[in-house]
């Protein structure tokens, strides 16, 4: 089980530069690929027009 950000967490990752991710090796070049935080599932989707769209 992964623990909740804490503020402090939140706060110190915004001052940083963001990783960044490339969103076809997310999905391993397909169009999804699930995200898990705070045991919540996420789907990110990639669209036909290469727009991305997260949901629950």
């Amino acid at each position: 089980m992964t623990a909740p950000i804490t503020s402090a967490v939140f706060e110190t990752a915004l001052r940083s530069t963001p990783p960044e991710h490339d969103a076809l090796e997310l999905t391993q070049s397909g169009k999804t690929a699930r995200i898990v935080l705070n045991d919540m599932v996420y789907t990110l989707t990639i669209t036909r027009a290469g727009k991305l769209i997260l949901t629950k």
